[in-house]
């Protein structure tokens, strides 16, 4: 009776790691949204699949529960790493509901690291993860996420930018960190990370503010000692930087 949740990385086999390659081996079942076990499901054929569709998150968590408590090893596949906006408190939660079972963690490539190793080397200092999205967190709460991320001259990455009920949300984002950061802010945007139709490209914030973005979109906004190296978006660690001011 287990359940492994598995972050799957961005979604080619080459960006998995070998623990997660190694669960999906070896578990009776696969679990997840639709539209990521289709990704898989051809790979490792033989394993039960469950799958709901989006919106349907807790009902999901609970089949695969339910699955491990019938004595079967589960694998609850997330995109990324399963424990960023990925289904690992879920299960946890979930969990609790029923009699124990064993529950393991199995962390994935998240879109932060993946897409800024296409830019180049973005978050090299500090940085923030915010997600766009207020399906499940009120837009007055990320307003205030990005104001004071800005102000405190974090690298951010910004997940789920838009979509087609939010086609405006990074425009809306965009506006927020204006106040703060100058235009020329040099950025990066990430689409099909790992997939067909995969792009990256560098614009300044000015430019962002108008670009065309979507749920497989990551975006990174550099701080104010990010710039251009080399055709890259880079943001210095400080090391060069350090040199002749110590002694």
């Amino acid at each position: 009776m287990k359940i492994s949740v598995v972050g799957m990385g961005p979604g080619s086999e080459k960006k998995m790691t070998l623990e997660a390659m190694d669960a999906l081996e070896e578990c009776d079942a696969i679990a997840g949204y639709s539209v990521y076990v289709n990704l898989i499901k051809d790979r490792f054929p033989g394993k039960e699949i469950i799958t709901t569709p989006m919106r349907r998150e807790e009902e999901r968590c609970r089949l695969a529960v339910e699955a491990a408590l019938s004595g079967k090893h589960v694998v609850m596949v997330s995109s990324g790493d399963a424990g960023v906006y990925g289904m690992a408190a879920l299960i946890y939660e979930v969990a609790q509901d029923y009699d124990p079972i064993e529950i393991q963690v199995v962390p994935g490539v998240t879109a932060a690291c993946s897409g800024a190793a296409l830019l180049g080397a973005p978050l090299t200092q500090d940085f923030a993860v915010i997600s766009l999205s207020d399906l499940l967190t009120p837009w007055e709460k990320i307003e205030k996420r990005l104001s004071f991320a800005a102000q405190a001259d974090f690298v951010l990455c910004l997940y789920n930018p838009a979509s087609h009920l939010r086609p405006d949300y990074l425009q809306r984002a965009c506006d927020i960190l204006l106040r703060y950061q100058k235009p020329e802010t040099v950025c990066g945007l990430v689409q099909n990370i790992g997939r067909p139709g995969e792009r990256a490209q560098i614009l300044t914030l000015e430019q962002l503010r108008n670009a065309e973005a979507d749920m497989f979109t990551t975006v990174f906004v550099g701080s104010s000692t990010t710039r251009v190296v080399e055709g890259r978006m880079v943001t210095p660690r400080g090391y060069l930087q350090r040199e002749g001011k110590e002694g």
